[in-house]
């Protein structure tokens, strides 16, 4: 479609669409979160850069760009700038990716409108591993970037003096370190300008320091050993004046040998490089940078971890009255032991202890990749395995007493299907993360008229197979869903008294009584191989109400998960254990992975269709709810069934395959089970077609194909299907496809089309009732482009699922939310309102 044509159309369309929620996990490698001196938290989830406001624990936003996915950030200025910091209108944000690309973006403080100011020269083949930098001075930075190609490249970013705050890069220097890349950096700016020294650490478990000036130009200077293997993270101290005539430089290193080492870099006026002598074999090396001679010593070797220590951070500097930078002796280590810690020298000896220990009690088989200070020291903030954030913060009035904060959740890989709960209140979604998650607004018990967060609220399924699809039937309270994953079972799960309950307290709606008299089931419990989940009844063993965590002590045995209701929204610890629902029933027959999975509106007929290859295991299956009987087994396709959804009064179920036909069956509910027959098979697209949605006040549909088209049907004489309108090719595959109604007496609503870029469009479809009609022509059908949506509100790579929330049918003019999702690993809420 020519871009013009779609212009008109989404201004005449006369709706807006506004993003309501995100919810994504982070990318599981080492460098990968920045927590900026702007005081949001950026991390790469899959290609895209997201941000989140830890004062609200929601992510604000997520930019798109890289092609690949996202393995470190940087913010300029940093943490450490505190000088530059103040009354700063714009932040920077460097975001390097697995294909070598790096990416520049800036945010106008404030107002917090984004744009993507440019993309750096291609100088890395292999992927982006570190980002390092600092200000070195209001308008000029310096910043490093290491890759897996052996190359560090040292860069200068310059912010022009002009209002709309533009910037350029130029490279200025390359290094080869050879065949052992670096996967660590730090930069620091000496006092007086006098040069910047840059440390990297990596592979030949080393540390090696270079000199250089605000030219780019490093030399090797000296090489720090110790280390018995790769070293995973660097952080240089502010200079820290020890006496009238001196200042010291601290560096700290973290390894996976467990320990960390401080090293100090006493700087000597007087010492020039012609005095090195025994000195430098007994203290350590010895350096000159700019005019000023640097005496090496290793200051303390710190050992608690027990696993690998990923990373390590200085507590950032302080701005005292006077206008000058405090450093204060405070490190933050994070470790693959589930352990954060923050070690300080104690105040007799001078002995480095560990001072405060947090951590996490999970499942999890591994622990953090990484440990960051808020930029004012008062909250600390992990990053892990499972693809999570753990924040802790700093409550105590005179003591320390750091308590578990609110933080974004999501899925870690990427989101394969979602479904919105009978009643519309909540979200479920699945993920090849190997979980299901629920995700609901949040209201507030102080003030309901409060700005609504959404939050995950459990975490119903943890799983032992990627999860491909799932959907909502009869229970009670209407809350059991059945899923398919990646083995041939279908595994149906029921809510908990202690979720309905949590449910309550978020939404604060008033149950229905008949929801908690008829549940019997508390919580449950996990398996030894992660498959089945065990109930636990009300009626059983008194156990504890709340779950406790005192610390390292308690880390020793995992206990049996705690059924919880929760007041306020649970935090990742007790999502993992104790939001879990019981597996009830599991449908055998499906010789194959499953693939798609849905159920009639009534919520008493499920169909199943797995991945095939021929004919006979492309089969669709009916399952009978309540008796859980295979009461139909549905033949037409010769390859995998991709999505199958029931018409608006269940007489009809359509299914789009890969062997790019479209059937149309005839389901009857008996008694005995379900009768069926094929009304039609028809060659509809030239590729694969990948979704489906029927018209909830008609027998339209429509169908959405690899080759870039959506066609709108329906269904006549309930013997054969009509072509009504083919909407104008778009630019991606067509992934995903949602029809909602606005206007019954018109016929009028909405179809969401999601594409294989991660782009949504809205399109009002509206007429064509008179298919009832004798004439062969078929009924006139009004199509137009409503909207684009932004693309900073999309996604990044392929839209999986869309779901319209069922609008209430007493307000059709009401906001209307529509839910997504996709490979980038993100669950997206728009709320969809005529302007």
């Amino acid at each position: 479609m020519p871009p013009a044509a779609g212009e008109l159309a989404g201004a005449r369309g006369g709706v807006e669409a506004e993003r309501v929620f995100i919810g994504a996990g982070c990318n599981r490698v080492v460098n990968n979160v920045s927590w900026g001196a702007c005081g949001l938290v950026a991390f790469g989830a899959q290609n895209a850069v997201a941000l989140f406001s830890p004062s609200r624990g929601e992510i604000v936003t997520t930019l798109p760009g890289h092609k690949a996915a996202v393995n470190c950030t940087l913010w300029l200025p940093t943490k450490k700038d505190v000088l530059q910091v103040q009354s700063r209108e714009t932040h920077y944000l460097l975001s390097g990716s697995s294909d070598g690309a790096i990416m520049a973006w800036k945010i106008g403080s404030g107002i917090g409108k984004w744009s993507h100011v440019l993309q750096l020269p291609a100088m890395h083949k292999k992927g982006v591993t570190c980002l390092a930098g600092r200000m070195v001075s209001d308008r000029v930075s310096i910043f490093a970037s290491t890759s897996s190609d052996g190359i560090v490249v040292i860069w200068e970013m310059v912010v022009e003096p002009t209002a709309d705050g533009s910037c350029k890069v130029s490279c200025l220097h390359s290094l080869s370190v050879g065949l052992k890349p670096m996967v660590s950096l730090s930069l620091v700016v000496l006092p007086e300008q006098e040069g910047l020294i840059l440390a990297m650490g990596g592979l030949d478990h080393k540390v090696h320091i270079y000199c250089g000036d605000q030219s780019g130009k490093f030399i090797k200077a000296c090489e720090l050993k110790g280390h018995s293997d790769w070293i995973r993270s660097l952080d240089f101290s502010l200079p820290v004046m020890t006496s009238s005539e001196k200042h010291s430089l601290f560096l700290v290193s973290s390894s996976q040998d467990k320990t960390i080492r401080i090293w100090k870099m006493t700087s000597d006026v007087q010492q020039r490089k012609d005095n090195i002598g025994m000195a430098s074999y007994i203290e350590g090396p010895l350096f000159v940078a700019g005019n000023t001679s640097y005496q090496v010593s290793l200051e303390s070797l710190l050992v608690g971890h027990e696993d690998w220590v990923y990373s390590v951070e200085w507590q950032p500097p302080r701005l005292l009255l006077g206008g000058e930078a405090h450093q204060p002796m405070s490190i933050l280590s994070a470790s693959m032991d589930k352990m954060m810690m923050i070690w300080r020298p104690e105040k007799n000896t001078g002995l480095w202890i560990n001072s405060v220990t947090v951590g996490e009690l999970s499942h999890s088989a591994l622990g953090f990749y990484g440990g960051h200070w808020e930029p004012d020291g008062k909250s600390i903030l992990a990053h892990g395995y499972g693809g999570f954030f753990h924040m802790w913060r700093d409550v105590g009035l005179d003591s320390e007493n750091w308590q578990p904060q609110i933080v974004p959740s999501g899925h870690f890989a990427p989101v394969s299907d979602l479904t919105w709960s009978r009643s519309g209140e909540y979200l479920l979604t699945v993920s090849h993360d190997q979980t299901a998650r629920i995700f609901a607004p949040w209201r507030s018990h102080v003030n309901p008229g409060d700005v609504i967060c959404w939050r995950e609220i459990a975490r119903p399924q943890i799983h032992g197979h990627d999860i491909n699809c799932v959907a909502f039937i009869q229970g009670t309270g209407n809350h059991r869903f059945v899923c398919g994953a990646d083995e041939k079972v279908c595994r149906v799960f029921e809510a908990t008294l202690s979720f309905l309950k949590t449910l309550q307290e978020a939404t604060l709606l008033k149950p229905d009584n008949e929801d908690f008299d008829n549940v019997q089931v508390l919580g449950a419990n996990m398996s030894a191989l992660g498959l089945s989940q065990k109930p636990i009844y009300t009626h059983g063993k008194e156990s504890p109400s709340s779950a406790s965590n005192d610390g390292p002590d308690s880390m020793e045995t995992i206990p049996d998960a705690v059924p919880t209701v929760f007041t306020e929204p649970p935090v990742e610890d007790q999502l993992a254990w104790n939001t879990l629902w019981p597996e009830s029933h599991k449908l055998y027959g499906h010789g194959n992975e499953l693939f798609s999975i849905c159920c009639d509106h009534a919520g008493k007929l499920i169909a199943s269709s797995c991945k095939a290859q021929s004919a006979p295991v492309a089969e669709i299956w009916l399952w009978e709810v309540g008796t859980w009987k295979a009461v139909g087994r549905l033949q037409s396709h010769n390859l995998t069934v991709t999505q199958m959804e029931f018409s608006s009064d269940n007489a009809f179920l359509l299914s789009v395959s890969r062997d790019r036909h479209l059937s149309v069956f005839s389901i009857k509910k008996t008694e005995e089970g379900a009768q069926h027959h094929l009304v039609t098979k028809h060659e509809a697209h030239k590729r694969i077609i990948w979704a489906c949605s029927w018209n909830p006040f008609g027998y339209e549909f429509a169908t959405g194909s690899r080759d870039k088209t959506v066609k709108i049907w329906c269904v006549q004489d309930a013997s054969s299907v009509k072509l009504l309108a083919t909407l104008p090719q778009f630019r991606e595959s067509v992934t995903a496809l949602a029809w909602t109604g606005r206007d019954r007496a018109r016929n009028a609503g909405i179809i969401a089309v999601g594409m294989d870029n991660g782009l949504i469009e809205l399109w009002s479809v509206s007429g064509g009732r008179a298919a009832s009609d004798s004439s062969s022509d078929p009924p006139l059908l009004s199509v137009a482009c409503m909207l684009r949506l932004d693309p900073l509100l999309c996604h990044v790579s392929t839209v999986h699922r869309l779901r319209w929330q069922k609008p209430d049918s007493a307000d059709e003019k009401a906001a209307i939310e529509l839910a997504s999702c996709g490979s980038d690993h993100c669950v997206r809420v728009f709320a969809v309102r005529d302007t």
